[in-house]
């Protein structure tokens, strides 16, 4: 600890990212990334922009990109927020919308920056806990808030619950903002940007997108919200009193272009689905007990053996996969959905691992 730390950097407790460990031969199953690998149409409109013209500061506003992301949900421009990751734009979310006299409501089980970000904002909060069998109960967010926030589907359960349910805790919420994280919804869940659609358009639902995960973006950091115009418009102030320039030329040129994929989209989502549903069969004849998942990471346990040795014990075979030293969830791991080869040799590995525990 500084002497010359301003008082708030004392108190903090940082997110941990997922580990990125430089092994040579690594079966990383550990931070949700795509097995696949972004749109070669993506690929090309990075490289495209590779000129001398990055000597120029990007557009501000992602004008082009905003008008792809409206175009492709049906919505209109000035409801789409751009950010550097879906993590910068919920750090803006934090501190322009969810900051307020009474305290925000999240799960306990749940997106663990979330407390980060409320710590860092002095902002007051309460935890819900999750139903016995780790779902998301609207019902239970009946306390006054300064807004809701939740992953749908949470993370790091995989859980999803449907669109009507978020609908139904909108009406009963008007006058505190409803932020959902949707990062993982291409892997089976409804969107509730639908909601945002037309005269409708309720002022105080936001929702967050990342081309992080389905569009295999991780390493451009893209995210963007949509909402609606005044939602969007305080975004665009605490953005702009902090960086005009989030995104790069590289990274709207990429972003447009994956945007525009969706084909490259749908069949890579699928393809992740389809593994999931085969390794949930592997893994219940191995004696494991999985939540549902709607996103591309299944969070499981083995009623037998600790979560904290499994990991262990799949780290030394170079399979890393999540393990949270949390109440309630520290025997699960959570896995990514990799390759079916990855899947094949984790499963190869938990066999031997069992037979010899």
């Amino acid at each position: 600890m500084s002497r010359f730390w301003s008082p708030v950097v004392q108190t903090l407790t940082p997110y941990i990212p997922g580990e990125q460990p430089q092994m040579q031969r690594l079966v990383k199953l550990n931070t949700n990334e795509s097995p696949y690998g972004p749109s070669p149409k993506a690929l090309a409109a990075i490289a495209s922009q590779n000129t001398a013209d990055l000597r120029l500061y990007p557009d501000p506003e992602g004008i082009a990109l905003k008008n792809e992301i409206a175009k492709l949900h049906g919505l209109d421009p000035k409801q789409i927020f751009l950010g550097n990751g879906s993590d910068e734009v919920l750090a803006h979310v934090f501190a322009g919308l969810l900051k307020h006299q009474d305290p925000i409501l999240f799960p306990d089980i749940t997106y663990s920056f979330y407390p980060v970000y409320c710590k860092l904002f002095g902002i007051e909060y309460k935890t819900i806990p999750l139903g016995s069998n780790f779902e998301i109960e609207v019902s239970t967010y009946t306390s006054p808030n300064g807004g809701i926030i939740f992953p749908n589907p949470n993370a790091p359960t995989g859980r999803a619950i449907a669109r009507q349910e978020i609908e139904t805790l909108v009406l009963k919420n008007r006058d505190s903002v409803i932020v959902i994280d949707e990062a993982y919804v291409d892997y089976g869940t409804e969107s509730c940007i639908p909601l945002l659609r037309g005269s409708n358009c309720p002022e105080n639902l936001l929702v967050v997108h990342t081309l992080s995960k389905s569009r295999a973006l991780a390493g451009l950091r893209v995210g963007f919200a949509a909402g609606h115009p005044t939602l969007i418009e305080g975004l665009e102030r605490v953005k702009n009193s902090f960086n005009s320039y989030p995104l790069g030329r590289l990274a709207q040129a990429g972003a447009i272009a994956a945007i525009q994929d969706q084909a490259h989209l749908e069949e890579t989502s699928q393809k992740v689905i389809q593994t999931r549903e085969r390794l949930n069969a592997q893994l219940a004849e191995l004696g494991f007990e999985t939540l549902p998942s709607a996103a591309n990471f299944i969070f499981t346990r083995h009623p037998h053996h600790a979560g904290a040795k499994l990991c262990q014990l799949l780290r030394e075979r170079g399979i890393i996969v999540r393990h949270f030293k949390s109440p309630r969830i520290e025997e699960f791991l959570r896995i990514t959905i990799g390759t079916d080869e990855q899947t094949h040799e984790l499963v190869a590995a938990l066999k031997e691992i069992l037979a010899t525990a």
